[in-house]
């Protein structure tokens, strides 16, 4: 079974046991209770307005901080002797999902 979740205002489609990164969560669980959106599986689809009664995914943080790799990026005026390198980390929040019930 499958579900759509939505998680720091981005929808995934999640099944159980897997491992998610999502854009770092500020509160710091050990636990997450989310609703699904949609669940589906072969036979069967259930689409919730605006989320399905009675289903939740429930999971568990395994690291609240992941550091992407670095962007690093450079503004360049030519002729001018003008230039500037910056960079950004994106940090991220490790998941798994336990169960959807």
């Amino acid at each position: 079974m499958k579900a759509v979740v939505e998680v720091a205002g981005k929808q995934y489609i999640v099944t159980k046991g897997q491992t998610l990164q999502v854009d770092r969560l500020a509160d710091d669980t050990s636990t997450l209770d989310l609703d699904a959106l949609m669940i589906f599986d072969d036979k069967d689809i259930k689409v919730g307005t605006p989320v399905v009664q009675g289903v939740k995914v429930q999971a568990k943080v395994i690291e609240a901080e992941v550091k992407a790799k670095k962007i690093q990026f450079i503004r360049y005026k030519a002729k001018k002797r003008v230039h500037k390198i910056g960079g950004h980390r994106q940090k991220y929040t490790m998941i798994e999902i336990t169960s959807i019930a």
